[in-house]
């Protein structure tokens, strides 16, 4: 079982990468869609920074994401790689197709498709998948709204001063909130796979109860800043550019509200998607200057992602699953 165990966290680690191989794009999108910073170098600060955070921050969502899924005491480890496997499978997918989906809520349904198909849906844990879902919403809506004040607040408050000098002043701040908002993504997506890893070792009877060890933290910080490093262009064409035309000084207010949003999440405990609240954010700056300024077409086909992440990884999680099962 030590070596399932092993290979279990193996599995957790790669999908850390991946996590932070699509969510590069969460903390960069913006830095480079308003040309403050060159891909390379976005890339490079987002990945310190996203090794950072979950050192700084408490391990309230890890908690969440090893209680509040699937039962701890029922689930097994085969389970947890099948899970695994689901969202790791349902995020390359949507990574190759360029789509900012939430790494989070596609480990939230492969755990779930695991504990359906091997626990039934009696051992699903619904207070904790209540915290999942009240992230859900809250993070794209408050993150408009979030957006669409801060840069209204700007306007409001640069509106006497010439455009170059806002514009060069807000490209320096930018560099600022997007270490922010990659340090508050560590913080929130870095503790999911603290959590998992956890949950392994519990279910493998390698630890007497739930806790996280420190190297957890060191390892899946380093996963996340490696995946965030090698991090997937296509997601950031998409988010920095295709959703709306950005100047720096509306980069800075997305960053900076995203990560307060995160902030505030990790504090609660709440899985919230990184993805969510940065897009939202997005949304709500570029909304702010005008309507238009938004395109929606886009905006929708990212929200579609987003209500199929939980359904897709979960049906790959029980197939994954399945598989698992047929060979054991």
């Amino acid at each position: 079982m030590i070596e399932v165990a092993i290979g279990a966290i193996i599995v957790a680690l790669i999908f850390d990468f991946v996590n932070g191989f699509n969510d590069s794009a969460n903390s960069v999108a913006t830095v480079i869609g308003t040309r403050v910073l060159k891909p390379l170098h976005a890339v490079a600060l987002s990945a310190m920074a996203n090794f950072a955070g979950p050192f700084i921050f408490g391990v309230a969502v890890s908690m969440t994401i090893a209680k509040g899924i699937v039962s701890p005491d029922d689930i097994t480890v085969y389970m947890i790689i099948g899970g695994l496997a689901g969202a790791i499978g349902w995020s390359t997918l949507c990574t190759y197709f360029g789509l900012p989906i939430s790494n989070s809520h596609s480990l939230v349904g492969g755990i779930m498709g695991a504990g359906i198909i091997g626990l039934g849906f009696e051992k699903l844990v619904y207070g904790g998948l209540t915290k999942v879902f009240a992230g859900i919403v809250i993070a794209p809506i408050g993150g408009v709204i979030f957006g669409l004040l801060l840069t209204g607040l700007i306007i409001t408050l640069f509106a006497s001063r010439k455009p170059a000098i806002v514009n060069k002043t807000f490209g320096r701040l930018q560099i600022i909130s997007s270490a922010w908002f990659a340090l508050t993504h560590g913080a929130n997506d870095g503790q999911k796979t603290m959590g998992i890893i956890a949950l392994i070792l519990f279910s493998a009877g390698m630890i007497p109860e739930l806790e996280i060890p420190l190297w957890v933290i060191f390892a899946a910080a380093s996963a996340m800043g490696l995946g965030t490093f090698f991090g997937g262009y296509k997601v950031i064409k998409t988010l920095g550019v295709k959703i709306t035309k950005l100047k720096p000084y509306q980069g800075f207010a997305a960053e900076t509200s995203g990560g307060l949003m995160l902030a505030i999440f990790a504090t609660l405990g709440i899985p919230a998607s990184t993805t969510h609240a940065i897009t939202g954010t997005i949304m709500g700056a570029g909304a702010a200057r005008r309507k238009r300024a938004v395109r929606w077409r886009v905006s929708r086909q990212i929200i579609f992602s987003w209500i199929i992440t939980i359904p897709g990884s979960a049906a790959m999680g029980i197939g994954f699953t399945y598989l698992i099962h047929l060979f054991i």
